[in-house]
């Protein structure tokens, strides 16, 4: 029986080598391959943005070596931020929520 950790890292690979090889490295993505991966996984991410060149910009970010590719370990950077702010985000709401609990002047009566 895997670990759930064990499950995710897993998972993260599959997903990695799912979209990458369709052209070119197989073992990279390409721009056009990373947008699809992004449209394909993270479509909520890239809705709430705005910009119309986010896939642009992640990919030159992310594109560390300028090789015009995304390997395994610039793709993990990406996760690991995305973690970490949705980390963040969550963290500051349950402190929002359990901050209004235990304050009862900031509650309406």
């Amino acid at each position: 029986m895997t670990s759930q950790l064990q499950t995710a890292m897993e998972g993260l690979i599959e997903v990695f080598h799912s979209y990458s090889g369709k052209e070119g490295d197989k073992y990279k993505l390409s721009k056009l391959e990373l947008k699809s991966l992004l449209q394909g996984e993270l479509a909520d991410f890239l809705a709430a943005s705005k910009d119309p060149r986010v896939v642009d910009k992640i990919f030159a970010d992310l594109d560390e070596n300028k090789d015009g590719e995304v390997d395994f370990q610039e793709f993990v950077v990406l996760v690991a931020a995305l973690t970490v702010a949705c980390n963040e985000f969550f963290i500051g709401c349950h402190e929002s929520s359990v901050a209004s609990k235990e304050h009862p002047a900031s509650k309406k009566v």
